[in-house]
């Protein structure tokens, strides 16, 4: 909230003098958030580099040989990944989110109209889930078979 101080005063049509004070707050939620995302990404690191060593030490590794082709095309998969991971996950929320704007938008005449028709959460909610379901579907499907491709191919 004190990230968006600035913001939510202009919005609520107040006074300069407060946009002032809470230009204080905007610094303090940006500091704060730049620290969070700087551990987040530490703790990322570090877990990689412990994973990375564990399978080493399981899989009974005793030298990576970065220019070997094999190695070096394993590398690039495992980086992209977590992008396309992401991608895909965005991408979905977006497709689930406005399934669920188009269903807000055709009950909100029927809520604020004549009818005055109370909302129908459970078909909000079914929307909600059934698109999540339908949505993950491809993000699941990169997470699990990345791993037997990269087994049953390298």
């Amino acid at each position: 909230i004190s990230d968006n101080a600035g913001g939510i005063a202009e919005m609520a049509g107040l006074p300069e003098t407060v946009r002032g004070l809470t230009d204080c707050l905007d610094a303090a939620g940006n500091t704060t958030a730049a620290i969070g995302k700087g551990f987040a990404i530490g703790s990322a690191a570090l877990v990689s580099l412990a994973l990375f060593g564990a399978f080493t030490v399981r899989a009974e590794v005793k030298t990576v040989d970065i220019l070997n082709p094999w190695v070096f095309t394993g590398l690039l998969f495992g980086a992209m990944m977590p992008y396309a991971f992401a991608a895909w996950t965005m991408k979905s929320v977006g497709t689930a989110a406005n399934d669920m704007v188009k269903e807000c938008l055709s009950q909100f005449p029927r809520i604020m109209g004549p009818e005055k028709m109370t909302p129908d959460y459970e078909r909000c909610i079914r929307i909600s889930t059934e698109a999540s379901l339908r949505e993950m579907l491809q993000t699941g499907a990169l997470a699990l078979m990345s791993n037997l491709v990269a087994g049953m191919g390298f």
